[in-house]
């Protein structure tokens, strides 16, 4: 065990925000941190960290125990080079080495006792170079910045001159570097794109130590996170499995707590409604003393946690448009001033159709927001940009910038809409779980989630047929996320956006189109149909690459490998009988969950779940090998 917390409180003031936490985390765990914004996650990660004291409870860790802490805002040395900064995070390998060659040079010269002390030395430092794994230092680093995007950076450059978000990766590609035993990341995925993202998620999946995410990112703690740990209330819940696996558990825990808490009350009801009744009686006076007794000595059970409000989201719209949207012809947009200017997409043809959710991806810096600025003829551009009739247009722009911050969040939903009473826009506002005094905060002093859902309550408001959405998903917590999905699932009208979020990207768009600087590709379906298309292309390329330059190598390969190829075949023939073996299996735990004496017992239903989690984890190695091989 690497770390055991046992019954942490951690008070705030008169709030408490942490009650008797228990959590013990191992080598190799995957550990996943939801709860809503503010519930106390960073007040947790700091504790363990030992960046913050707690008011109650043990905390035990293995000794020589080395934490790796990633922080929102972390702090980068901006006077090094990003070269300095990042063997910073490698000092001991460094002065290690450079003690061990001053010591090797002292030993080709030295006899007797002080050869005899340089060699002891020798070999104390080499062991604590080897516990580094100093001779893959440079490997290391090299291969992490690679996923993290600075492969082609120099590494002589400034730190100073990166932008908030490349300091961001940065800092976290020095904090993977440390390779420490255990790691707590507080939102890695931030200003990470598609690759580094999964290239993040690989090597997470392979990480020698344990690590504890904090993440709004569904998609990614689905592919990370062997465990998920829920703050609620105060309290910490863990359950089995990533995220999806989470909000199953989670249903079922809550309504067996409440089964039992219900069936408790009214245990404890008839037997106070027996010695009621029964008290004046002398007859009964035996068995209403043992129900008094037995109420004395009832250990009584919890009641379960109230549950966190949900939002409750829609957007109606009253006007059907026309069947085509938008149209747009040789789109071209560039940005900077004349000396300076610099193209990001041009020669762009869309076309966007009545009910499509359409979802602009790329690579960081590719255009995305500014082609949704573009289409709204906020950013010049050139080409031909014509909407659709009857369409009336909402955008939600990710810097929320048509917010005054000066003014509430009352007053900023009535400047829209002065037709509307207090009551109508309070109504509405807590719909978005914004209510009682949070009303007549300014938007300067409300959370960036908050922010969020007043541009969103505005938007309802406006009842438009298309939504033009810029990264709606930011700064919202895992409980909001799901409720923006479901209405946006359910909206009847027309959405064109730009997300990062890929779980989002999953359940809402009907078609992702991923733009290039000079063309964009559609793909008729959501993010995992994109994704298992862009990796057959690749695939498809390589193989296309390789053929054109080596035609002739591979030629006469094949003529002299034919035996192989029937291996090949024969070992195809073996994974297809596994892989139908496996989904057999799969499907019949998944009708095993369904059965009532499964679902009502919790610990079954864990097990089965981590059951069926393996076998998809064996069934994806299967088919992965499968494709490999077909």
């Amino acid at each position: 065990m690497l770390i055991s917390v046992n019954n942490i409180s951690k008070a705030f003031l008169d709030k408490k925000i942490l009650n008797n936490v228990t959590l013990a985390v191992n080598d190799k765990d995957r550990i996943g941190l939801l709860g809503i914004n503010g519930v106390g996650k960073t007040t947790l990660l700091n504790i363990l960290s030992g960046n913050l004291e707690y008011d109650e409870g043990t905390i035990a860790t293995k000794p020589d125990l080395r934490i790796g802490y990633l922080k929102q805002n972390e702090a980068l040395n901006t006077s090094n080079s990003l070269k300095e900064e990042i063997e910073s995070s490698l000092q001991l390998v460094f002065d290690t080495r450079k003690k061990l060659e001053e010591i090797s040079k002292q030993m080709s010269q030295a006899t007797g006792n002080v050869y005899d002390n340089l060699s002891n030395e020798y070999e104390r430092l080499t062991n604590i170079y080897d516990a580094a794994d100093g001779y893959n230092a440079e490997v290391r680093i090299n291969t992490i910045l690679n996923g993290m995007g600075f492969g082609d950076f120099d590494l002589n450059t400034s730190v100073s001159v990166l932008s908030g978000g490349e300091k961001t990766r940065f800092a976290l590609a020095k904090i993977l570097v440390e390779n420490p035993n255990l790691l707590i990341l507080d939102e890695p995925t931030n200003h990470l794109d598609f690759s580094m993202l999964n290239w993040l998620e690989n090597y997470l999946t392979e990480y020698k130590g344990a690590v504890i995410i904090v993440s709004h990112d569904r998609y990614f703690l689905n592919s990370v996170a062997s465990d998920i740990c829920e703050i609620e209330n105060g309290e910490l819940v863990r359950y089995k499995g990533g995220y999806s696996s989470f909000l199953k558990q989670k249903e079922e825990r809550i309504k067996t707590l409440t089964k039992e808490y219900e069936k408790q009350q009214k245990e404890i009801e008839e037997l106070r409604d027996y010695v009621r009744k029964n008290l004046a009686k002398s007859s009964s006076i035996n068995s209403v003393g043992s129900r008094v007794k037995a109420l004395e000595k009832m250990e009584l059970s919890a009641k379960p946690n109230p549950q966190v409000k949900d939002l409750h989201i829609s957007f109606p719209f009253d006007i059907e448009p026309h069947k085509t949207i938008l149209e747009c012809k040789g789109l071209k947009v560039s940005v900077g001033k004349a000396e300076n200017k610099r193209t990001l997409f041009e020669n762009f043809n869309i076309e966007i159709l009545r009910n499509e959710k359409v979802a602009f991806v790329g690579k960081n810096g590719v255009g995305k927001s500014s082609l949704l600025k573009a289409i709204l003829k906020k950013l010049p551009c050139e080409g031909s940009v014509r909407w659709g009739g009857n369409v009336k247009i909402s955008y939600f722009d990710q810097e929320l910038s048509s917010l005054d911050l000066n003014l509430t969040a009352l007053e900023s939903v009535h400047r829209k809409f002065p037709t509307k009473t207090e009551y109508e826009i309070r109504s509405m506002l807590a719909r978005f779980l914004i209510e009682d005094e949070d009303v007549f905060k300014r938007i300067r002093e409300m959370s960036g989630a908050n922010r969020a859902k007043v541009a969103l309550c505005i938007i309802v408001f406006e009842r438009s047929n298309v939504l033009v959405l810029d990264e709606p998903t930011n700064h919202l917590d895992y409980k909001a996320k799901e409720a923006l999905d479901l209405a946006l699932s359910q909206y009847e009208g027309t959405i064109i956006m730009v997300s990062h979020d890929r779980y989002f990207l999953n359940s809402v768009p009907t078609k992702i189109i991923e733009m290039k600087s000079d063309e964009i590709i559609i793909y008729n379906g959501n993010y995992d149909y994109y994704k298992e298309h862009v990796q057959v292309e690749n695939k498809e390329k390589n193989v296309k690459s390789e053929t054109k330059s080596d035609s002739s190598i591979q030629y006469e390969e094949s003529r002299k490998n034919k035996a192989q190829d029937r291996k090949r075949r024969a070992k195809l023939m073996n994974i297809e009988k596994e892989i139908e073996v496996l989904q057999n299996e799969i499907s019949e735990l998944k009708q095993l969950i369904e059965s009532p004496d499964v679902s009502s017992d919790y610990e079954k239903l864990s097990n089965i779940l981590e059951e069926i989690k393996t076998k998809e984890e064996q069934l994806e190695e299967l088919e992965n090998i499968w494709l490999e091989l077909a």
